[in-house]
Parts: C-alpha cells; sequence; structure tokens
C-alpha cells in the first residue's frame, strides 16, 4: 500500500452511517454505501487504523460485516440524531476517536472531535425552487456550518469542489475531489428473466432509458419534449435496413426507471398530458438486477439533467454496453469524457437528434461508442475513491497532531 495511507501512530475514524444504512438506496445512499464497503477492504490491510460506524438505527445485514478493528455503535434517538445524540456521543467518547468522517452533507454543529464532510453538489443554491422548503432550509444552513467548520470536505467532482470554493470561500487546497465509482453490480441474466423483467414493466423494444428519482432538477419534462420530437423524427425518417427497404419500425417508448421524488407533481402532469403518454413508462423503485437487465436492452440511456455533482447513471449505462446523451454542463462532461454525446439540457430539438443518431447508429458506430464507454468506466473506482478519503483523513489527523 503506498505509504501515504499509513498513519505514523494508531489512528481511530468515527464514520456517520446513517446515509448508507438505508434500504431502497439512490443518490447519495448509494455513495456512502460503496465508500463503506471500499474502505472496509482497504482498512483490513491496516492494524494501525480502527473503525467505528455510528448510526441511529440497527445496521442492516449487507453493511460490511463488523470486525476487531470495524465496529457498528447504535445511537438513539433517531430524531434531531444528527444535532443531538451524534454530538453527544462523540463528546462523552472523543476519547476514543481521533477524527469523525461524514460522507454526507451534515456534521454535528457541536462536534467535539475534528472532522472532515462531504458535498455532493450545491443545487439547492442554484435551484432552491426545486427543493422543498424544508429540506432547502436544512441542506443551506447545515451545509454551510459543515463546511466552513470541516478540517477538509470531500467533493465528488471538480466542478463540486470549485461550487464549494465558490459558495463557502473554502480554500481550495482544503478541498478534495474523490470521484465516486461505478455503481454496478453483474449478474449472470437468464432470457426468461429478461423477458420477465421486460413483461413485468410493459417495455417493448426499441426504447430510451432514463435512471434515476423523478424530480424538478433532472429535467425530465424537457425529457419528455425530446422524446416526443424524437419520436416524430423516427416516424418521418426511414432506417437503413439490410436488403429491405421501407421497414416500418414500432414506436420506441421512453422507460423512467426511478422512484418519484420531491416536487414530483408537474412531471406526472406532463407524461399524463404527452402525446406520448401511452409510450412512456414508469417503473418506480427498480432492482440492480433488472436495472442491469432495462440498460441492456435499451438503445440508449439519457440523462438531461440541469445541475448534477458527478452523475453515475451515465457511467452504469456505459459498464451494461449502451451509449448515453447527457446534459454538457455541470459535472457530466468531466463524467462521460468523448465516450457519450452531449448536448444542451434546455434545447430538446438537440437531444432529439442526439437520440435519433443513437438509434440510427451502424453497428460499427455502436461499437466504437460502446468500447469508449467501457474505456471511460475504468478512470473511476469505489477503491482509489476510499483511498483518497483515507489518505485525506490520515494527513488530516497527523497534520492537526504536529
Amino acid at each position: 500500500m503506498p505509504s501515504n495511507l499509513t498513519p505514523h501512530k494508531t489512528l481511530h475514524i468515527a464514520i456517520d452511517g446513517n446515509e448508507a444504512n438505508t434500504p431502497n438506496r439512490v443518490g447519495s445512499n448509494v455513495y456512502a454505501f460503496k465508500l463503506l464497503e471500499a474502505l472496509y477492504s482497504i482498512t483490513q490491510l491496516h492494524p494501525e487504523i480502527t473503525v467505528t460506524v455510528l448510526s441511529s438505527s440497527e445496521t442492516l445485514e449487507d453493511l460490511p460485516a463488523a470486525r476487531s478493528d470495524w465496529k457498528y455503535v447504535v445511537i438513539p434517538p433517531a430524531k434531531f440524531w444528527t444535532q443531538w445524540a451524534l454530538p453527544i456521543h462523540l463528546f462523552i467518547h472523543k476519547k476514543n476517536y481521533d477524527i469523525f468522517f461524514t460522507p454526507g452533507h451534515y456534521a454535528p454543529r457541536l462536534c467535539p472531535i475534528p472532522y472532515v464532510s462531504s458535498v455532493m453538489d450545491t443545487a439547492y443554491l442554484e435551484y432552491p425552487d426545486q427543493f422543498n422548503k424544508t429540506d432547502t432550509l436544512k441542506l443551506t444552513k447545515w451545509t454551510a456550518y459543515s463546511v466552513q467548520n470541516a478540517e477538509k470536505v470531500i467533493a465528488i467532482s471538480e466542478f463540486t469542489k470549485s461550487s464549494v470554493v465558490s459558495a463557502y470561500g473554502k480554500n481550495p487546497n482544503d478541498v478534495v475531489v474523490a470521484y465516486p465509482g461505478t455503481n454496478v453490480s453483474s449478474f449472470k441474466i437468464s432470457d426468461s428473466f429478461r423477458k420477465k423483467t421486460l413483461r413485468k414493466f410493459k417495455i417493448r423494444q426499441p426504447y430510451l432509458l432514463f435512471v434515476g428519482t423523478l424530480q424538478p432538477r433532472k429535467n425530465i419534462e424537457t425529457l419528455i419534449e425530446a422524446y416526443e420530437t424524437f419520436v416524430r423524427l423516427a416516424a418521418s425518417r426511414t432506417l437503413p435496413t439490410k436488403g429491405k427497404r421501407n421497414v416500418k419500425q414500432p414506436t420506441p417508448q421512453l422507460v423512467l426507471a426511478g422512484k418519484v421524488g420531491w416536487l414530483a407533481t408537474p412531471i406526472l402532469k406532463r407524461i399524463a398530458d404527452s402525446v406520448q403518454k401511452k409510450n412512456i413508462i414508469t417503473t418506480g423503485f427498480i432492482t440492480n438486477k433488472e436495472k442491469q437487465v432495462l440498460y441492456e436492452e435499451a438503445f440508449a440511456s439519457t440523462l438531461l439533467g440541469l445541475y448534477e455533482g458527478f452523475g453515475i447513471p451515465p457511467l452504469e449505462s456505459f459498464y451494461y454496453g449502451t451509449p448515453t446523451v447527457v446534459s454538457n454542463t455541470t459535472s457530466l462532461p468531466e463524467v462521460v469524457g468523448d465516450a457519450g454525446l452531449q448536448v444542451d439540457p434546455r434545447d430538446p430539438h438537440a437531444a432529439a437528434e442526439a437520440f435519433y443518431d443513437i438509434y440510427s447508429a451502424t453497428a460499427r458506430q455502436k461499437l466504437v461508442w460502446k468500447r469508449r464507454g467501457i474505456k471511460q468506466t475504468k478512470q473511476f473506482s469505489w477503491e482509489d475513491s476510499a483511498n483518497k478519503v483515507l489518505e485525506t483523513l490520515i494527513q488530516t489527523h497527523e497534520n492537526l497532531s504536529k
């Protein structure tokens, strides 16, 4: 292991496990869970490091198993946990911990030990109207305090780092970029399960896939407009078909795979009002195995988000061999590089043309996109992310101990 991952003396780390300790993980929950898994693997090679994961409820069975250097502590009550139960525990047991790490935005306001916090994005500052008022207030006030009082901040992209520096005046040297890895599970999928999954959600091919929570900043209303335009383009143009001419293709579907999130009423209304509503499928929450099927069977995936701190879905799509169309703003260009098609998220016609480019592409072009996508995924790993976080915790503690 690199020398910068070996502390000069014993290091006791406390970690907020609440973000990871939740079922049906999405977004920041996935980030926290995968980071814990990777840290678990790395720290077992370092007997001088011990980790205590703190949570407000009993830990779920899929979290890493407890061992001599990796323990779990449940601290009730769950209500007001971050600002009450957690800091009281840290104060009482502060001699047991050298540093505290939260993989989420929130650290205790009265944290008795040095800490490192994390920031996914600052969309709540850019688009406050797209969050409910309670969440906006909490994100705004609690994140500001957490960032300003943290010894270091982990940002999940260069874009998020620049946002943190700009919004909170944090020294750039105190903001460390640790890219997430790809959140993929590779299952051996039988033909029967593949067919069963498509049948379950009433999906037929070809289809365009969106994976994520249905919420305003995902720009789904524009996506629907782009999809409607794409359908018209597909109907007015003839796909090149070997050995045949003027073959009529079925109308492509739009599959929105994810749970309904906050402030989703306008999105649901837009779906209901769409001229293509019968071809727009909403799945609700999907399992990882179902998600693999949906990615692998789609002709393309898309993420036209207005604001993305990182954007894991495009990497998932690349991993499963499916080309993607994404916004050319915020963090997405650094995530997809030249492996994905980038468009202005406010230009539905540009998105529609990009959808059609993939839909009508030759087998050779699809293979080029597939190879580029697979290559791009190799730039991001949870092991690299965890190494960066652990290095930051070690160096922060040692600098404070001088």
